[in-house]
């Protein structure tokens, strides 16, 4: 099976991801937060900077437990600008 390649719209969303995520981060340490929630610092960074826009479902959800933000906060954020794109 061939994985089709991100369209630009889920490239905006892991940005907004990673940016809200480092917020949520605040005064902690990236190593800190990474292995509280099981993933290499490496992986953490890479999804701050919005090079990995498409982390698993599973390391979302571990952050959103890391960073004592609720999953449904962080889905918002992915979802907030394809909302408007399918409401035009």
């Amino acid at each position: 099976m061939v994985r089709q390649p991100l369209t630009a719209e889920q490239i905006a969303a892991g940005q907004r991801l990673g940016v809200a995520l480092r917020a949520a981060r605040a005064g902690r340490s990236l190593v800190e937060v990474a292995l509280a929630a099981g993933i290499s610092p490496e992986t953490l960074r890479k999804i701050e900077a919005g090079r990995l826009p498409a982390p698993a479902f599973g390391t979302v959800v571990c952050l959103s437990q890391a960073l004592d933000v609720p999953l449904s906060d962080l889905a918002d954020v992915w979802l907030a600008d394809m909302r408007v794109h399918q409401a035009s």
